[in-house]
């Protein structure tokens, strides 16, 4: 495997990115608010710790718990953030929106694409909740900046995924499915091989990365361990 695998590790805080960048992260995902699992940051957080690291950085855009872009005045708060942090330096992003029905809210996501200017993006693991995958990531290809997915392949998580994450991989390149897939939710360690083997080289770890929770910092030592298995 001569591709160098991609880790992306949760960073709540500049504290959380230094032990990431020392442990071998080559990205972050930058959030707030794990309880409902990953709000968008304030610029300062961001801005602390684009001061504190030079690897990349990717911030949430999400106002609210759940995949629903939520009311008219949320999604304007969205697009303030989204400018604040673009107006603080912030170059890419995470996001990802459904309607009722479990279709991309498309309305919501291009409102916000448009104020990123072209800035690369995730659409995160509401790919996981949608109606139809395969639809749905055929309904947002051609926006611009979209460069990666984040997904288990299932709402339950990478053991239940693993079918649909494998087959997805198998089509990379047709219509639909030229971003990467970055798998993330219950991953594990014993995982990797299965995944590395059927061509998946991005991987996404919070509670992983943090041995005593999400009251506790990333560990770098527990980066580390990801780094080298995945280098291995």
């Amino acid at each position: 495997m001569s591709e160098r695998a991609v880790l992306e590790v949760i960073a709540l805080d500049a504290e959380d990115a230094v032990a990431a960048q020392s442990g071998g992260a080559d990205r972050l995902e930058l959030v707030t608010d794990m309880a409902a699992d990953g709000l968008t940051p304030p610029a300062e957080t961001f801005a602390a710790i684009r001061a504190a690291v030079d690897i990349p950085l990717r911030v949430m855009l999400r106002a609210a718990d759940g995949f629903a872009a939520g009311s008219p005045q949320d999604v304007e708060s969205l697009v303030k953030d989204a400018r604040a942090l673009r107006a603080e330096g912030a170059e890419e992003f995470v996001l990802g929106f459904l309607d009722p029905a479990g279709n991309p809210d498309l309305v919501t996501v291009e409102r916000l694409v448009a104020e990123l200017e072209g800035c690369r993006w995730t659409f995160h693991r509401a790919i996981d909740r949608a109606a139809d995958r395969d639809a749905a990531r055929k309904q947002l290809a051609d926006l611009p900046g979209l460069d990666t997915y984040l997904t288990a392949g299932s709402a339950e998580g990478v053991d239940a995924g693993l079918p649909t994450l494998l087959a997805e991989a198998g089509r990379a390149g047709s219509p639909g499915y030229a971003p990467e897939i970055l798998v993330g939710g219950g991953l594990r360690l014993d995982h990797l091989p299965v995944l590395r083997s059927g061509g998946i080289n991005a991987f996404h770890i919070g509670g992983a990365a943090r041995p005593q929770g999400w009251t506790g910092a990333v560990c770098a030592d527990a980066v580390g361990e990801w780094r080298a298995v995945l280098d291995a």
